[in-house]
């Protein structure tokens, strides 16, 4: 169990949060939300240790074991993968360590001999020769091949080691979890792997994460940090959420009665204070006025961008049609071979596949990169894209402002100020260089660029990558009423299933075109 009292932290002078008083037990799983800046993160290095300049009391049982996703992808560059997974369980791995150097050591002694066998018998009693065994089976449920055990890790890909990294937290029965943003980087069926290995975990899981549909699946609670406070709510993310709006519309129609309410005894008061004959009556109301208290709304840390995206013109019969396409990725190589497809004007489609064919892909319909065979854009087709890499859009010395005027007629500052502001840069903010901004900052530049560019055929490469829920929830609204064609890549569940209603699967340099929803996909495979 882990109890936390009283606490309180403030963060450069800024108040982060205060009085908060929480438990969490064993059997359940704490979905922290919050956007972002509330404090998510730092919530949970408060909880591993790591932050100690809080006020108040953090509690946990001594005899509980504790494993945190880390989140250096270079801290373990010089060791294999099957030491860099067993490091997440550090007594079994010290002991491992120890009782291979006393083996090793050419004067082995009597002493040596009974540490040794202590060692053994401590080794034995954590399962110790079972760890190779655990070890493999993690990384085969994260979509990795074993052979790569004795592999270092400074010789493996970015994606191979947020698996591994992932492994190493969940390695050894730990009795806490702690994990920040455990999708990353995984693909759909390492996803729903880890759903399943933390719907059956025994002990207490407190993990933060972007991803809806994740947090829906595998959450007993929600940890909300809003208003300076943390509060537990029962319930995954989808009951907290319909129960906050719920809360806040009671608490705006009590307010909105007790507003009509007032102005009734006003009006009384107003006419009847003069009149000898209502004056106690009158007076009678001035006492229930004074009792009545107009309950002020909480200033929330949410905001939601205003996404919108509408198109110029609509579009034609003919809108894009591909025959005989190979795509090459960045190394020349050929990612789908001679794919024939057709894009009507009704259709959402999801691309399925790894990030770096899938990104070919949008590139070559882009036309920014190489491809042989023909692609065909409709007489009235505007292709409006959001690239996965996005740092060459960035790479001036623009404000924000002056960087989004490139991409709009309008030349009234005022006009491009409202629109940023829609999109939550106020003030100041639209003075900020670009190249100075954070990743979410530069996703919703890029949307903001789109709905300036009016087009009616949206391609978006990983879009939900670097946004805050509240932004998330914004876009994928945006892009279920946009009357136009969608295309788009993302690892986040819930915008794959309410948005397409076409795939387009990129496996063994096949593109294979499917008419269906996502979920009925993958109830197939």
């Amino acid at each position: 169990m882990i109890t936390i009292t009283n606490l309180e932290l403030r963060f450069g002078g800024q108040l982060l949060f205060q009085d908060v008083n929480l438990k969490f037990v064993p059997g359940n799983c704490y979905g922290i939300i919050g956007a972002n800046g509330a404090g998510k993160s730092t919530f949970l290095k408060i909880i591993s240790g790591e932050i100690d300049s809080y006020k108040g009391n953090v509690e946990i049982d001594e005899k509980c074991r504790m494993s945190v996703l880390q989140q250096d992808h270079f801290k373990y560059d010089d060791f294999t993968v099957l030491d860099t997974v067993i490091m997440g369980n550090k007594k079994l791995y010290d002991i491992m360590k120890e009782k291979d150097a006393l083996y090793a050591k050419p004067d082995f002694s009597e002493a040596d001999g009974m540490r040794a066998a202590d060692l053994e018998a401590e080794f034995a009693e954590m399962n110790g020769w079972d760890a190779e065994t655990e070890v493999a089976q993690l990384l085969n449920g994260l979509s990795l091949n074993d052979s790569i055990l004795y592999t270092e890790m400074k010789n493996l890909k970015e994606s191979e080691k947020v698996k591994i990294l992932l492994a190493q937290a969940l390695f050894g029965s730990p009795d806490i979890l702690l994990l920040d943003e455990p999708t990353n980087g995984l693909d759909i069926k390492s996803v729903e792997w880890l759903e399943d290995f933390l719907i059956n975990f025994a002990g207490t899981v407190i993990v933060v994460s972007h991803d809806r549909h994740f947090l829906n699946t595998v959450c007993t609670h929600t940890v909300d940090i809003d208003y300076g406070r943390i509060i537990i709510y029962a319930g995954n993310y989808d009951f907290w959420y319909q129960s906050s709006q719920l809360n806040q519309q009671l608490m705006k129609n009590q307010n909105k009665k007790k507003e009509e309410k007032i102005a009734e005894l006003k009006a009384f008061i107003q006419r009847f204070s003069a009149n000898k004959s209502k004056s106690r009556q009158a007076t009678s109301r001035k006492k229930i006025l004074e009792k009545i208290q107009i309950e002020e709304m909480p200033a929330s840390n949410r905001k939601y961008p205003y996404v919108n995206f509408k198109a110029e013109k609509p579009l034609s019969k003919e809108v894009l049609q591909a025959n005989n396409l190979t795509v090459y990725n960045d190394e020349g190589k050929a990612v789908i071979n001679n794919a024939d497809f057709r894009i009507n004007k009704e259709d959402k489609i999801a691309v399925i596949g790894d990030d770096i064919s899938v990104t070919a892909f949008f590139k070559a319909l882009a036309g920014e990169s190489k491809y042989d065979g023909s692609i065909s854009v409709g007489a009235n087709t505007k292709i409006s894209y959001l690239p996965n890499d996005k740092n060459s859009y960035f790479d001036c010395d623009l404000n924000i402002v002056n960087w989004l005027s490139q991409f709009t007629k309008e030349t009234d500052e005022t006009f491009i100020r409202g629109f940023l502001g829609r999109m939550l840069f106020t003030g100041e903010d639209g003075l900020k260089k670009v190249k100075v901004l954070s990743g979410g900052e530069k996703v919703r530049c890029m949307l903001s660029k789109m709905m300036l560019e009016a087009g009616n055929f949206l391609m978006l490469d990983q879009p939900t990558n670097h946004l805050d829920l509240e932004s998330i929830t914004a876009l994928n609204n945006a892009l279920i009423d946009f009357d136009g064609v969608v295309i788009f890549a993302s690892h986040d569940h819930e915008f794959l299933s309410s948005i397409a209603n076409r795939l387009f699967i990129i496996k063994d340099g096949k593109l294979i075109d499917r008419m269906e929803t996502y979920e009925e996909y993958i109830s197939k495979n």
